[in-house]
């Protein structure tokens, strides 16, 4: 077969005519007619294969093939040439969504696996980076949420923390899950500025989360200190790199939790100065800081006052006030938010605890 494709017909053999003239010694014809097709061999005569191709039936199939010619790049790489352009776009699409998919890993399973406790606003909206495009600062006017007076404090840290050492026992049922958390500190920060060192601040927060009116109330959650490989890390941390991590869209001091790296976020300002609406009462602050923050790392969002005097919610926004007409205006700080707080003109009492009264679940 010649490259374009051409079929030649078979050609008849001249040695074969040659030999269908040839006699032997005892005048016997020698031609292989006894082993042409249709023919018997006869006993003891030795097996011969024939090939007779019928020219005509071979002519006739010669005609039906039609000629195939490929020239050029075509003939040389076929199918190929139609896939490579296809190769390329693929290859395309999967380099700009690598380059645009957020980065994977721990910190995502932190936040998926917070999401599952449930609650109201079950998986809140993380505040940006210091590198990403923040959003939008709001231009809220709330009285309550000005920072009290007080004594100082340091302002600025070199944004990386000290693990204060310690461990501790599994606290609550964990039917769902058991969240390990570290307690960490920003380097800079002196014992002064905690009041008693870091001792003091990793006392708290332990105590905190294994409190009975806490968070461990719940069943399905269960807490255990560690300093290796948290899924929480519960630090404190200077103003200035409080605002880098947790952007600066509210014009006040406040706290955050960023699910990328499960670390919650306690703004050292706060935690010297407190809130307003706590009227000076340091010691309920604190836990309302920890017990609030750490909430958003066990997938609760933020909420409103339910009943006008009643308790405020542990996840209402109590460092700014307990007024749903004063926090209702930093729901757009937090675009996406599913349930935003009205502002109804109701008016809470501050509260610490996701469960003040340490009731059973059900009761």
């Amino acid at each position: 077969m010649t490259q374009g494709g051409d079929v030649s017909p078979p050609k008849k053999s001249r040695s074969g005519a040659s030999r269908a003239s040839t006699r032997g010694p005892h005048g016997r014809r020698t031609t292989d007619d006894r082993y042409e097709r249709g023919t018997r061999r006869a006993s003891g005569e030795p097996l011969a294969a024939a090939w007779k191709p019928d020219a005509e039936n071979a002519e006739e199939s010669y005609r039906r093939i039609p000629p195939v010619r490929k020239r050029g790049i075509l003939a040389v790489y076929g199918w190929r040439l139609y896939a490579i352009p296809i190769l390329l776009v693929i290859t395309a699409l999967v380099v700009w969504d690598t380059t645009n998919t957020e980065p994977t890993g721990k910190t995502q399973q932190v936040g998926n696996t917070a999401a599952a406790i449930g609650g109201t606003n079950e998986v809140p909206t993380d505040t940006p980076d210091a590198t990403e495009k923040p959003v939008t600062p709001i231009d809220a006017k709330i009285p309550t949420a000005e920072l009290p007076p007080g004594r100082d404090f340091t302002q600025a840290g070199p944004e990386t923390f000290r693990v204060v050492p310690g461990t501790g026992p599994k606290v609550g049922q964990g039917t769902q899950k058991t969240y390990t958390y570290s307690i960490e500190i920003e380097n800079g920060i002196t014992a002064t500025d905690v009041g008693g060192g870091d001792d003091a601040f990793a006392g708290l927060v332990d105590s905190t989360l294994a409190d009975p009116r806490g968070w461990t109330s719940d069943p399905r959650i269960a807490v255990q200190r560690v300093t290796d490989k948290p899924l929480v890390r519960i630090s404190l941390t200077t103003p200035e790199t409080t605002h880098k991590l947790c952007g600066r869209t509210i014009p006040y001091e406040s706290s955050c939790r960023l699910s990328r790296d499960g670390r919650v976020v306690i703004n050292l300002a706060r935690w010297v100065r407190g809130a307003l609406a706590f009227n000076g009462d340091m010691g309920l602050y604190r836990v309302y800081a920890i017990n609030h923050e750490v909430g958003h790392a066990f997938g609760r969002g933020h909420e409103g006052c339910a009943q006008n005097d009643g308790l405020a919610p542990v996840m209402m926004q109590q460092s700014f006030g307990v007024n749903n007409n004063y926090v209702a205006q930093l729901n757009d700080a937090v675009p996406g938010t599913r349930d935003p707080v009205k502002a109804d003109g109701k008016v809470c009492k501050t509260n610490p605890y996701p469960n003040p009264q340490g009731k059973p679940p059900g009761s």
